[in-house]
């Protein structure tokens, strides 16, 4: 199959983009796969693509920047600069990253989107999934991610609620990372179209945490929904009992100078370290003993998988909606009531405190990640899409929810077809 994946910014570090490479990675063994990303703005991805995979740039802002006029886009010069100033025309502006976008990327999408008439498109958040529904031919298998429960959509975003309920019914399938938000969606669309829980998998970590650590660790952009300045509060109580821990948070975001302060207010600079973005997260797991997580709200967070696969008991937030999916309340972490730090500082001193507790949670937790193994879940994958390609006859949503699969797939690699744009060729 072909099959290609389109994001706003493959070049990022978030939690969608970390999936959908990972996916990509993986399927690109034995298919033909593109990462099409309608921005770039650095020079290289954070995350490592796999050479049988190809990363085609739609907007090369860093191109322009670096003034390499051969990856610019077509539309250039004054015109370009005017176009790049005017709002989007194209993307729903209840899309939380309308921003990004503008009417020079919506030429440039719109031309991909046109263009593409065959395989398989996959779309990975709301504003690309309107547009992908709004323009592609229905010659495309279509694919519309959801990484946002649909409440949190509801709560913030209601126009664009009203949206998808009007166009997401043109898809061949709608994909969610848990069981409750297929249904949510599948009450939404009013049952005529299929929407499957698919979780996120991981690569394996290769690195198993140290029990006896005296690190907590935690990870994500540092944005207000990440909620890291909840975790410092619940930190400072910590420290006042067991000031021989430490926390450590890798990522960067606008938060960074205030998170900053915070530490530096509650006396924390000795043990809270903002340790900025990493490509070797897993490693940097693997120095700690337990994992925090404090987000205001989830979709299917990968990075608890993540810690789990280095063996990390969790210590989080029971916030909407994911956590709840991935954690066994005290058997592979703690869920703390959402909101309530003095309860998170406790749920971190209870796995301080002990140690054989702690272990027994970092080993089960271990256990249960093994369930969400790349191979699993590309295989998942493979089956969905081939049978939506050849067939397009119905398959029963709730046959898809079960969790993952165990078996894996081998196979040669597809040859490239040879389209055009590619920031990297192979």
């Amino acid at each position: 199959m072909t099959i290609r994946y389109l994001l706003t910014n493959a070049f990022g570090g978030g939690g969608t983009i970390r999936a959908t490479i990972n996916i990509a990675n993986e399927l690109g063994r034995s298919h033909d796969v593109e990462i099409v990303s309608v921005l770039r703005e650095v020079d290289e991805p954070k995350f490592a693509i796999h050479p049988s995979v190809r990363l085609r740039v739609l907007n090369d802002r860093y191109a322009a920047q670096a003034s390499r006029p051969a990856l610019r886009s077509k539309l250039s010069g004054a015109a370009g600069a005017w176009a790049n100033r005017q709002p989007s025309r194209l993307i729903h502006g209840g899309d939380r990253r309308y921003d990004r976008f503008s009417l020079l990327t919506d030429v440039n999408l719109l031309r991909f989107l046109r263009s593409t008439r065959d395989g398989v498109l996959v779309s990975t958040r709301p504003g690309l999934n309107l547009a992908v529904a709004r323009f592609v031919r229905p010659s495309v298998v279509r694919i519309a991610q959801e990484h946002i429960n649909l409440a949190h959509h509801r709560r913030l975003r209601p126009e664009l609620v009203e949206e998808i309920k009007a166009s997401y019914n043109r898809f061949d399938a709608i994909t969610t990372l848990t069981p409750t938000d297929a249904e949510d969606y599948r009450r939404l669309l009013g049952g005529e179209t299929m929407v499957i829980a698919m979780p996120n998998a991981v690569p394996p970590a290769g690195v198993r945490a140290d029990p006896a650590s005296r690190v907590v660790v935690a990870a994500g952009r540092l944005t207000t929904p990440k909620g890291f300045d909840r975790l410092v509060r619940a930190f400072a109580g910590v420290v006042a009992t067991h000031p021989d821990w430490q926390l450590r948070i890798f990522g960067e975001g606008d938060q960074r100078a205030r998170l900053a302060k915070k530490i530096k207010r509650l006396e924390l600079g000795d043990h809270v370290e903002l340790r900025g973005f990493t490509t070797e997260l897993s490693k940097e797991m693997a120095k700690a003993s337990i994992y925090a997580m404090s987000s205001r709200f989830e979709g299917y967070p990968m990075v608890l998988l993540e810690a789990m696969a280095c063996g990390l008991p969790i210590v989080s937030f029971d916030c909407p909606s994911g956590p709840r999916h991935i954690v066994d309340h005290d058997k592979t972490g703690l869920l703390i009531t959402d909101g309530d730090v003095a309860a998170l500082t406790a749920g971190l001193l209870d796995l301080i405190e002990h140690d054989e507790r702690r272990a027994a949670m970092a080993a089960a937790a271990f256990e249960k990640s093994t369930r969400y193994t790349i191979e699993a879940l590309a295989q998942r994958w493979v089956d969905l899409l081939s049978r939506l390609r050849d067939s397009r006859t119905p398959i029963p949503s709730a046959s898809y929810d079960r969790g993952p699969a165990q078996a894996g797939h081998t196979g040669d690699r597809a040859p490239c077809d040879g389209v055009t744009g590619d920031v990297r060729h192979t």
